[in-house]
């Protein structure tokens, strides 16, 4: 069923971390729902406005990382391309600035 996907850990604790992260907003919003605030983001947002865009913006850091992994490890002589946890813990440093400053 999953063959289609390259699923290795990298990806599998990227998955997971979303899913976990949809279900820790759920609940926090039936705790205590949330309220429009203006960040550095050009137009006021609420939590899962800010989850939203921050989960978008992870997305394309991984996928840019990808597609320049190659070519970084050609310019800098690396026999292998660069790890993937390099992106997926810059796009998760990106998310909680979104959700903390956004």
């Amino acid at each position: 069923m999953l063959e289609w996907m390259a699923w290795t850990t990298p990806v599998a604790v990227f998955f997971s971390s979303i899913a976990l992260m949809l279900v820790g907003m759920t609940v926090w919003e039936k705790k205590s729902p949330t309220a429009l605030r203006k960040g550095f983001l050009p137009i006021e947002t609420t939590r899962g406005d800010r989850l939203f865009v921050g989960l978008l913006s992870a997305a394309y850091v991984n996928l840019a990382f990808v597609g320049v992994s190659g070519k970084l490890a050609a310019l800098f002589g690396m026999e292998t391309d660069p790890s993937i946890w390099i992106s997926f813990i810059a796009s998760m440093i990106l998310l909680v600035v979104i959700m903390r400053k956004g």
